[in-house]
């Protein structure tokens, strides 16, 4: 009964992380493990040095091998994630029967969700690219090239969780100079990921838009599909799920902010200001020559209105006897 006992955070710090590790309806950005197998080539190593660049600061490289098998036997795999507070991974591993492989995978509820093994057909280092870099925490523009990417469920899984595993933060709008760095992915009639990474460059070109330029700036990954281990659609579609405060139906002249607060804009008619009832102050009350002012005018609205009826009245009679006189004929 000892080991099933929870033992309460004694320190402020500690407190502080299983309350970052908590779920939120907004949740934090994902974090990438990086690690490599028993085995790897020196493909693989620099593979996954120039990946950690592209996604740090939201990466965690481990500096040891691990004995780990993805597929046999995720556990420790799940352990390690559990333990870094990753939910995204990246597994590096070479062996005479699968040479330069490559693992992606996402976890859910600390454990895999979905995995794909990825065999580097050609691989050409970010250092080779003697080009212009681009700086930490740049968000890309990620662009999935070919019709095939929607065939299948299992593509399309795949496109998913590459989306998943580059995309740094979902945002509404950015400046363009904001906009320095594209990730490209090309699916080929044989299956084959051509990953490129370019950096844009803006020229004048005589108008308010500036002409755009692509300059590859590395690293270049081909990247044919080995294995996969795709979540089931129950498991996906509840690991997919929104917080019901996010996804509230959308009503007339309420809307909400960031932080879920709750804002409505009420609509009133024309208000007359001199009716409105305000403090008694004696500054505020009538002078004696404002009060009859407003009683003769007043007395005058009543003649008025008087006279108004007398005038229907005659006019009434007088059609009357017209009429009587038109009988009589």
């Amino acid at each position: 009964m000892a080991s099933l006992r929870i033992k309460k955070p004694s320190t402020r710090k500690g407190k502080k992380a299983l309350e970052e590790r908590e779920p939120k309806t907004i949740e934090n950005l994902k974090k990438t493990l990086i690690m490599e197998g028993r085995k790897c080539s020196n493909d693989i190593r620099q593979a996954l040095k120039d990946l950690n660049l592209l996604k740090k600061p939201n990466s965690r490289m481990m500096r040891r091998n691990n004995d780990v098998t993805p597929f046999e036997d995720a556990t420790p795999l799940e352990h390690l994630a559990k333990t870094n507070d990753c939910h995204l991974f990246l597994f590096g591993s070479s062996s005479k029967k699968r040479p330069n492989n490559l693992i992606m995978g996402r976890t859910y509820d600390e454990q895999v969700l979905d995995m794909v093994e990825f065999g580097i057909d050609h691989y050409t280092a970010l250092e080779k690219f003697k080009t212009e870099k681009i700086s930490q925490f740049t968000k890309p523009v990620i662009i999935f090239n070919g019709y095939k990417w929607k065939l299948t469920e299992e593509l399309r899984r795949i496109k998913s969780l590459l989306l998943d595993m580059f995309r740094i933060d979902q945002i509404d709008s950015i400046r363009l100079q904001g906009i320095e760095h594209v990730l490209s992915f090309t699916l080929t009639d044989d299956l084959t990921i051509l990953v490129r990474s370019y950096r844009i460059q803006l020229k004048k070109s005589g108008q308010r838009t500036p002409r755009i330029e692509l300059l590859e700036m590395g690293p270049s990954l081909d990247l044919s599909v080995r294995r996969t281990k795709i979540a089931s659609d129950n498991l996906y579609k509840v690991a997919m799920k929104q917080p019901g405060i996010l996804t509230v139906a959308k009503r007339k002249n309420v809307s909400r902010d960031e932080l879920g607060n709750v804002h409505g804009r009420v609509h009133v008619g024309k208000q007359d200001i001199n009716v409105l009832q305000t403090r008694k102050m004696k500054g505020l009350r009538k002078t004696a020559e404002e009060k009859r002012q407003e009683k003769l005018n007043k007395q005058k609205r009543n003649a008025a209105s008087a006279d108004a009826s007398m005038d229907g009245d005659s006019n009434a009679e007088g059609n009357d006897d017209m009429d009587d006189n038109d009988g009589e004929e």
